[in-house]
């Protein structure tokens, strides 16, 4: 049966176009119920009798909740105590047009067998469809929708009466008016609430439900706190005129009266906007997209130097007020950046937080404050009947709402992870904050896999060329199981060398837009955490079928280079080919081989030859301005049976490190070259753009502070900069100095060649770049295969990949999931940290200031890879005299004045008086400053001492 409708459009030329909407109707669409025997269906999701237990609803029911409860109550729906739920085609529709994370949830419960939830294609059922009626609105059209097919269920299922003993059908709707339309219309109707409050044996879902507004006005005080947001229309008149300005709101982790707001421009004129004090920051959490207005310029501020935490148990606001004052006057000398104050929430980004639960004081209290583990998150009201049970417990709640007469957002309980400070909870906590997808593989992308055994057929060998005669050999970590890539060098007849760069042909096996391809575009890159690697791609590729591992046969692309004894390139040739490794090696022992005079076969001397030309490679790259950066690497000896961190020491890098650095950098670039030049609008390329000069004034200051002069006016006078920085007596001035300038770079960044205009690569001084040599840990890599292997006619193309638009998406999406893994390993990196010195007792330490704030120093230990804090005001002691002055900076504690890059000693302990954020704390031993030194402890361990007693 087909309905069409016929309308005239007018096109932009001005003329008239006709346009025929067709929507077909069928009879034949099933219910989804086991009880129904008129329906054709091959098979039934909707059971008779694993019914929930409800006081309202004694009867055998289904459940059909409306769009505002699917959007709302989505963790009541993932309950796996609610099941035999209909979810209405109106409402799914609906659901993905508003939300596409909830619209995500919910196709995965749709997925889950055990939960028994039946689409119905309402729109499309004959007996159900119905037409948008004049002067109604689309979303009463879909209420409406949405009780025509209940009414339809109800009396679809009486037709079964003598089978089903009274099966009903219970419409949830948290809508007044839908519920009052529903009841006239005869139709068994509860609010979402009252009917998760019905549920007899589970009391606990009560917790999971987010507050409606008619609840919201019982928890908040009658004070308002905060100025109202102007409505979205207001908004956008205001960012059109440019009185408002559009951006991201980023909270201050040290500082939570303080964010700031970033606002896009075009090219390089992007502005950050100051946000100071409760008023002002109007109820905006951590990455909301908010509309802000600029206060008169007398009025702007520059950031504070102090470190705030609200630390707060229910901290009231005339203690709010004080900060800030303390912060204006802080700041008003210093200067002073754009200052502004949020006037509306135009995309709220909120997410399931993890934290903990401060249970409140008050005996029978429902109601308690809940601590994120993100400091930029503000505490959150929640109401539950179970803080007894969750005390002590990392758990997750979700945002509902933020009253203006609310000092704190209001939210509900999702789910409990676990005793806080356990492993196992603490790295699930790790990857949920950092938005790491880290669940089971499923069995849609599994089934992509190749069968087992497998081995290469005639036919891919027709297609590739044979390398396995070459002495090709890989060098990696220790450990490392998934081995991306594999080196040779041989040489010529004509006395040139021959040097190839293997690397895994990943994309033979993930073919593009299938499940498996769709899910590792998704993940974006394998997240390294201590002791832990959560893949990419299943393991059956990592480490096994895609992995470089020695004497088997593999696919690889390989990138190979006739380069003459000065390295420089005579011509270079991709291929796609098949190699055999001769040999899986670590760093240090390709450098003992390299080293050892009397080895002399043909994997030394390849190694030789290798080492031998990255060395000139080196010394070219440095001359033409690359940057040699330093960051302080840890490495954990894990216990083999606790694996708790029993040794921590910083990464030593050898020559070997080196050398494979600049091959991988070699081939990256040759690569990026070829993708370009084929596919000018398409290449998926990596940049690393110039830091605006003000990043550099801290680094500046720094040097200035030893005498040392930086220039910074381009990459290749920072480099000589750094490379000529000494100090007679202070060898690692260097080395700290180089820290400090990693800390002043930018992100590197994917892009897409038709998107831009600028590619330089800052860092490497490389005007291209790309990255095509770890495909199985980067999804990156996947695409610049596909790229290359289209250009060499290895592989055939496809739409996506010839669609910059498409692939600028993907570019948005591998950039974030880069950054937040690795903000996760850092975490990983923290947390194992902290185990260590738990078990350590009090260690003294020498160390090196990084920055001075206007109350702390911030110090770095060397030894251990580690910063930390040292306070100098303390509120349960008198403060000592401080002094700040900015243009140092020097901080002036008592008579002692602090520079950055000063020496000084410091005890370490770990502090785990508050579980949630244990954290590693620093105090001065030397220099003596009295009040403010702390006496040198007992530096044997609990261990140690135990063995002296006996």
């Amino acid at each position: 049966m087909l309905k069409s409708k016929t309308f005239v459009k007018k096109t932009r030329s001005g003329g008239v176009m006709k346009v025929v909407r067709e929507h077909y109707l069928r009879d034949d669409i099933w219910c989804g119920s086991e009880v129904c025997t008129e329906c054709k269906q091959e098979s039934t999701v909707l059971q008779k009798d694993a019914c929930m237990e409800s006081s309202l609803c004694s009867y055998p029911h289904y459940l059909v909740p409306d769009t505002n409860v699917v959007l709302h109550q989505i963790d009541i729906l993932e309950d796996p105590v609610i099941c035999n739920v209909i979810i209405l085609q109106t409402v799914l529709q609906e659901v993905r047009h508003r939300s596409a994370p909830v619209y995500k949830r919910l196709k995965d419960i749709i997925h889950e067998k055990e939960k028994h939830f039946y689409t119905f294609t309402n729109e499309h059922h004959r007996d159900t469809f119905i037409e948008r009626e004049p002067g109604e609105s689309a979303n009463d059209r879909n209420d409406r929708a949405i009780r025509v097919a209940v009414k339809w269920y109800s009396q679809h299922l009486k037709t079964f009466e003598s089978d089903t003993d009274g099966l009903k059908v219970v419409l949830l709707t948290n809508d007044q008016g839908n519920k009052q339309k529903a009841q006239d219309n005869g139709l068994l109707v509860y609010k979402c609430e009252e009917y998760v409050k019905s549920l007899i044996a589970n009391p606990e879902l009560v917790d999971r439900l987010a507050l409606s507004s008619d609840d919201k006005s019982e928890i908040t005080s009658s004070k308002v706190l905060f100025p109202e947001h102007f409505p979205l229309s207001r908004i956008q008149t205001g960012i059109k005129s440019g009185s408002f300005l559009q951006g991201t709101f980023r909270a201050s982790r040290d500082n939570y009266l303080e964010a700031t707001v970033f606002v896009q421009g075009e090219g390089e004129d992007s502005t950050e906007v100051l946000i100071q004090g409760l008023q002002n920051l109007n109820r905006a959490v951590h990455q909301d997209v908010v509309a802000v207005q600029l206060l008169p310029r007398s009025e702007w501020v520059a950031p504070s130097s102090v470190v705030l935490q609200d630390e707060g148990t229910g901290k009231d606001d005339e203690d709010a007020e004080e900060e800030e004052g303390n912060l204006r006057t802080a700041a008003a000398e210093a200067a002073r950046k754009p200052t502004g104050k949020v006037v509306g929430v135009i995309k709220r980004n909120w997410r399931p937080f993890c934290g903990m639960l401060n249970v409140s004081q008050i005996k029978e209290s429902t109601r308690h404050l809940f601590t994120p583990a993100d400091r930029r998150i503000p505490r959150i009201r929640i109401e539950t009947r179970q803080a007894s049970t969750l005390a002590g417990q990392r758990i997750m709640v979700a945002i509902d709402g933020w009253p203006k007469d609310s000092r704190y957002p209001n939210g509900h309980f999702v789910r409990s992870l676990g005793g806080a400070g356990e492993k196992e909870t603490e790295e699930e906590v790790l990857l949920l904050e950092h938005d790491v997808p880290h669940q089971a593989f499923s069995q849609a992308v599994l089934s992509f896999l190749p069968k087992v055994p497998w081995a290469i057929t005639p036919e891919d060998m027709m297609k590739r060329e044979d390398l396995r005669p070459l002495t090709v050999c890989s060098v990696d970590p220790p450990g490392c199981t998934d081995i991306d890539d594999a080196l040779h060098c041989r040489e010529l007849e004509n006395g040139n060398l021959e040097v190839g760069v293997h690397i895994a042909d990943v994309s033979h096996f993930i073919r593009p837009g299938n499940a498996l391809d769709k899910e590792a575009a998704n993940r974006g890159t394998t997240v390294y955490l201590c002791g832990k690697r959560i893949d990419m791609v299943p393991e059956l590729l990592s480490s096994n079928l895609c992995s470089l591992r020695s004497n088997v046969d593999r696919l690889a692309f390989s990138c190979i280079w006739e380069i003459n004894h000065k390295a420089e390139i005579l011509k270079t040739r991709f291929t796609k080919s098949v190699i055999n490794s001769k040999a899986s090696l670590t760093y240090a022992e390709a450098q003992m081989r390299i080293d050892d005079t009397s080895k002399n076969d043909d994997i030394t001397k390849s190694l030789r030859g290798l080492n031998k030309l990255a060395k000139i490679l080196k010394r070219q790259r440095i001359e033409k301005g690359a940057l040699t950066l330093s960051s302080l690497e840890v490495r954990f000896h894990m216990d083999s049976e606790t694996h708790d961190p029993i040794d921590l020491q910083t990464k030593e890098l050898m020559e070997t490190n080196s050398m494979v650095e600049e091959f991988m950098l070699l081939a990256n670039i040759s690569v990026a070259q070829k993708i370009y030049d084929e596919f000018p609008e398409c290449a998926l390329l990596r940049k690393h753009p110039a830091p605006p000069p003000s990043n550099y004034d801290i680094l500046i200051k720094a040097a200035k502070s030893k005498e040392v002069e930086v220039h910074t006016d381009s990459a290749k006078a920072l480099a000589d900069s750094l490379d000529a920085a000494k100090v007679d007596g202070f060898p690692y001035f260097n080395t700290l100095l180089r820290i400090l300038a990693t800390r002043c770079m930018m992100q590197a960044v994917y892009f897409c060649s038709g998107m831009d205009s600028d590619f330089h690569h800052y860092g490497l001084a490389s005007p291209i770049y790309t990255h095509f040599t770890s495909p199985i840990r980067r999804y990156a890599d996947i695409i610049v295969h596909r790229l290359l292997a289209v250009a060499i006619g290895a592989d055939t193309t496809y739409p996506d990949l010839m669609d910059k638009h498409k692939q600028s998406a993907l570019c948005n999406n591998l950039n974030y999931r880069h950054k937040m893994s690795q903000y996760a390993q850092r975490a990983s990196v923290a947390f194992h940290t902290q185990l260590f010195f738990k078990s350590r007792g009090i260690l003294n330490e020498e160390g090196f200031i990084l920055f001075v704030r206007k109350n702390a120093i911030i110090v770095l230990i060397p030894k251990f890879g580690l910063e930390g804090t040292v306070f100098f005001d303390s509120k349960d002691k008198v403060s000592p005299n401080i002094v700040f002055e900015e243009e140092g900076p020097t901080l002036s504690v008592e008579q002692h004045k602090f520079h950055i890059f000063d020496k000084v000693k410091v005890t370490i302990s770990l502090d785990d008086s508050n579980i949630q954020h244990q954290k590693i704390r620093m105090a001065l031993i030397e220099p003596v400053i009295p009040g403010v030194s702390v006496p040198a402890p007992d530096t044997e361990t609990p261990a140690k001492k135990q063995k002296l007693d006996r």
